[in-house]
């Protein structure tokens, strides 16, 4: 994917807003475009950049980028496809090189006005929203007035979108689309052509993202002025929204944090868990390595204070969001392997919850050595770990675990980090042989979720018969006090 000479220079280390600019000859208007959004009424002293990534243009639009660019050299960038891909695949490019902590999508032409900019970005600068779509028709500007089958297909897709994604926007395929830069980068897009619309959005619903409208301005144009999208691409769009929103649910690029998204489809297996640790929590915890929330949500009810850690950003802003007004609930940066992350609770905690966490970490003993340090004399250490490497397999090397463990091997680490050992619990028979044979002999990496969903159908089954069934569990639950 070359890039041109031009586009060395950048403006700073870390800008505020980066600017997503697909052309494609748009020789008439890119001149235009850039000098607005280089005079757009942002906040003062914001940092932005502009990337345009031209797609195969034939016309001279390039050579208006570079006069542009050459007056502004540390601000514009400009990154060239080989060849025509898209405006999807225009838009995957310049979100690999985006460096700010927002992102705006804008056209190359002069349809929609930079002087939007400050409305789109408030709810993300407020910290109210993860995403924000600018709507042609939740109207309170200026709008020219064109195609009426162009509005009611642009209505019929948007109304479908919404269906399947469980949501209610007034305008899905809109350009105008502002978010989080991290969260865009988490996120698969696989469409190439003006399918990102919808895709952008359905995936951004299913990742439970805070998605705001604003009304925006729109200038459109007609057809001789320039007008590139038609009927072959609405009928694009909707065997998109039919595909991503029904058939592939496809919204991670982690294939560990994809697996947990499977498991946030299991609410009773997720409540058998809760029910099994709540026994032993006091009033003040901390959970290390929440994770999207899927235990947060049930534990921390009726806690005084309850500490919600992990060391992934987007898993902390969604835990933010997700815990929001629960007053009692901090959301916290905390690497097990880190002491400093766990000096400011020294001996101040009744329980710390280490749930599927410690057999990610190199260093284990340290881990457990920092949760014994943050707990009060008398406090316990709620520790869930996978049992048993003889079952170790792809989809423990997915999750990146280093290890499994043996009762045994649980019980001397726990112990030589200074624990009293209470009581080791065996957890979740049922789901052995099937971890096994998914990631021993079918070497799968990631969970069915038809498996999930029927298995969560018959929880109830599973913590009748739990204890009765004749082999290992799949996790241990060893509970440590911190002896006075």
């Amino acid at each position: 994917m070359p890039s041109d000479g031009l586009a060395e220079s950048r403006q700073v280390d870390q800008p505020l807003l980066s600017i997503l600019i697909a052309l494609y000859n748009e020789e008439a208007f890119i001149a235009e475009c850039l000098t607005r959004v280089l005079h757009a009424p942002f906040a003062e002293n914001t940092s932005f950049e502009i990337i345009v990534v031209d797609d195969g243009s034939s016309d001279a639009s390039v050579e208006r980028v570079h006069e542009i660019q050459r007056q502004h050299p540390c601000t514009i960038r400009l990154i060239r496809h080989d060849r025509n891909r898209g405006k999807g695949a225009a838009i995957r490019t310049a979100l690999e090189h985006a460096s700010g902590a927002f992102c705006i999508i804008q056209d190359a032409d002069l349809e929609y006005s930079p002087l939007e900019y400050p409305k789109l970005l408030k709810p993300l600068l407020a910290g109210d929203a993860d995403a924000v779509i600018g709507s042609r028709f939740g109207f309170s500007g200026e709008r020219r007035v064109l195609y009426f089958w162009h509005a009611v297909a642009n209505r019929i897709l948007t109304t479908l979108c919404d269906m399947v994604a469980d949501i209610n926007l007034t305008d899905m395929e809109t350009c105008y689309k502002a978010a989080r830069t991290p969260l865009l980068k988490s996120i698969p897009l696989r469409c190439d052509r003006f399918g990102i619309e919808p895709e952008l959005i359905i995936k951004l619903a299913q990742r439970r993202a805070r998605i705001y409208e604003t009304s925006i301005s729109y200038h459109g144009r007609t057809y001789e002025e320039g007008k590139k999208i038609g009927f072959k691409d609405a009928c694009k769009a909707f065997l998109v929204i039919l595909y991503f929103g029904l058939l592939k649910r496809d919204i991670y690029k982690d294939p560990g944090a994809e697996i947990l998204d499977t498991l946030a489809a299991a609410p009773r297996f997720n409540g058998w868990m809760a029910d099994t640790v709540r026994p032993f929590l006091g009033d003040s915890v901390m959970e290390v390595g929440a994770g999207i929330g899927n235990l947060a949500a049930l534990l921390c009810q009726r806690r005084k204070r309850y500490i919600a850690s992990d060391i992934d950003a987007e898993h902390l802003a969604y835990l933010s969001a997700r815990l929001e007004h629960r007053p009692a609930v901090e959301v916290v940066p905390a690497d097990l392997e880190r002491p400093e992350d766990f000096i400011p609770y020294t001996d101040q905690l009744d329980s710390v919850l280490c749930l599927n966490v410690l057999e990610h970490v190199k260093d284990d003993y340290t881990g457990l050595s920092n949760i014994f340090r943050a707990l009060r004399p008398g406090g316990r250490a709620i520790v869930l770990v996978p049992e048993g490497m003889s079952v170790f397999g792809t989809l423990d090397e997915v999750l990146g675990h280093q290890r499994r463990y043996s009762e045994k091997e649980l019980r001397d680490k726990l112990q030589a980090a200074g624990f009293r050992i209470e009581t080791v619990l065996y957890f979740n028979r049922p789901t052995r042989p099937g971890w096994f044979v998914n990631g021993r002999i079918f070497k799968r990496r990631r969970f069915s979720r038809v498996q999930i969903f029927v298995f969560d159908r018959l929880v109830w089954l599973w913590r009748r018969i739990d204890r009765f069934l004749p082999w290992k569990p799949t996790s241990l639950i060893a509970v440590g006090i911190r002896p006075s």
